[in-house]
């Protein structure tokens, strides 16, 4: 993955998991003091709003990644990082279209099925990517790769070089 394209998944993961976390402390953990009032906090509309307005550059960052790092990763069967990886994988397109059916759904109990879905989806996202950073991803990791790419290709420099010499 490019610098950008961690950039991208990293912030807007981040935006999106802390706005729908914060929005489901105000509306399903909060009680408000007034009987009659219909949100639990003043700002849990701004959170909503926040929140629907980070998860589609979410969907573009996990887009953006798709072909060069997750497809590439399922192909080349890498063991590091691949059951966190996996359940990303798994988690993110449900988590994606609950999120837009809840938008949509106007019968109760359908809906509800939808946010308890979206919520639990999303939990497992964030907990996967932050497992998958250590799996798969941290700069131990990287840097260790990247010194058996350097070893490999002196191996194949030197191959042809002692094969020629009298």
């Amino acid at each position: 993955m490019s610098r950008f394209e961690r950039w991208a998944v990293w912030s807007t993961s981040i935006a999106t998991v802390v706005t729908g976390v914060i929005y489901l402390w105000m509306k399903y953990l909060l009680v408000s003091a007034d009987p009659f009032a219909v949100v639990n906090h003043p700002w849990q509309s701004l959170v909503l709003k926040l929140h629907i307005l980070v998860s589609p550059l979410l969907v573009f960052s996990i887009g953006l990644v798709a072909l060069r790092h997750v497809w590439w990763h399922v192909r080349s069967r890498m063991r590091d990082g691949r059951r966190s990886g996996m359940a990303m994988l798994v988690a993110v397109g449900p988590m994606i279209l609950t999120g837009y059916l809840i938008q949509a759904v106007t019968h109760e109990t359908l809906l509800r099925a939808m946010a308890l879905s979206h919520i639990g989806l999303g939990l497992l996202y964030g907990a996967g990517l932050l497992v998958h950073q250590f799996t798969a991803g941290g700069k131990r990791v990287r840097a260790e790769r990247a010194q058996q790419r350097r070893g490999r290709q002196s191996e194949r420099r030197r191959a042809p070089a002692a094969g020629l010499s009298p």
